[in-house]
């Protein structure tokens, strides 16, 4: 499943910032180069998150990203999303994957080692893992882990771990050289004058990066 989780996500924001929609932001991160687009909002109807769903998925058809949906397995459900991210206090990965099947992605959360482990073995495609950094875009941001353990995470799960947390143009690279395999950002996209060049901006230091890390 590899190939299909994607390097640069980018959560989209409505709280934060209110300027752009989920789907505006999802189409303008998708042009800076984001792979994966996460849709996450706590507030709001049912009926109003699948329409927004679905909106972004046809966004992200379009143009080639993956499209998850944050928690809300129903919604991921209804909008016929790529995947899900499930939280340690979400919906239960190992019934979600007989939910969903074994084609869709499943991301868990995880701000130890212990908890990325516990994503291994209930069956997660690849780990969110932080906040590697501190953080204003997440109030419930556990303790900073920072990029040492990181490092202890990419090596010990042998899943792709997605760095979240404080990350932006400043520490990256500094990110995927301590073994994540991509990062994921709100802030640093959504909260930006302009989404579409900061998303690029973001990618024009991750894939270099990358790169060295594939031929190191």
């Amino acid at each position: 499943m590899t190939r299909n989780i994607g390097r640069l996500h980018v959560l989209t924001d409505t709280v934060l910032q209110s300027r752009f929609s989920h789907v505006e932001l999802a189409e303008m991160a998708i042009a800076g180069g984001a792979d994966v687009i996460q849709f996450r909002q706590k507030q709001g109807s049912t009926r109003e998150l699948i329409a927004i769903a679905k909106q972004m998925k046809r966004a992200c058809a379009h143009r080639g990203a993956a499209f998850v949906v944050n928690d809300r397995i129903d919604v991921a459900m209804a909008a016929q999303a790529d995947g899900v991210h499930l939280g340690q206090d979400d919906f239960p990965i190992p019934l979600a994957r007989e939910l969903l099947g074994k084609e869709t992605i499943i991301g868990g959360s995880a701000a130890s080692l212990e908890e990325a482990r516990k994503c291994l073995r209930e069956g997660a495609d690849y780990v969110g893992f932080g906040p590697v950094f501190p953080t204003g875009s997440k109030d419930d941001a556990g303790p900073v882990s920072g990029i040492e353990t990181l490092k202890r995470v990419a090596e010990a799960v042998p899943i792709p771990i997605i760095a979240i947390g404080g990350i932006g143009l400043e520490n990256a690279s500094a990110v995927i050289k301590g073994g994540a395999h991509g990062i994921a950002v709100i802030s640093a996209v959504c909260c930006q004058k302009d989404p579409r060049q900061a998303a690029q901006a973001l990618g024009e230091i991750l894939w270099p990066a990358l790169s060295r890390q594939t031929h190191a």
